[in-house]
């Protein structure tokens, strides 16, 4: 996991989490959770292991971090907001 803040201020969460399934490849991908509990999930975004996966959000810059906010912002995807 790692925190950064957006052009605006608002404190986010970038994750990795792991979907379940029979397919191994591409299990794990993307996700941003901003401090009011929303998530968006960029599902294009897939590793194949854990430790790549966490790997790459731990050596992502937080200019990476916050162009893949307005990504997931941007179109929408996977938007779990209540």
């Amino acid at each position: 996991m790692r925190e950064f803040s957006a052009g605006d201020g608002t404190q986010w969460t970038a994750a990795v989490h792991e979907a379940s399934g029979p397919d191994y490849k591409g299990r794990f991908y993307f996700v941003l959770s901003d401090e009011a509990g929303g998530e968006d999930a960029l599902v294009d975004v897939r590793w194949n292991n854990a430790r790549t996966a966490q790997k790459t959000l731990d050596t992502m810059s937080e200019t990476e971090l916050r162009r893949r906010l307005r990504s997931a912002t941007g179109r929408g995807m996977s938007d779990t907001r209540s």
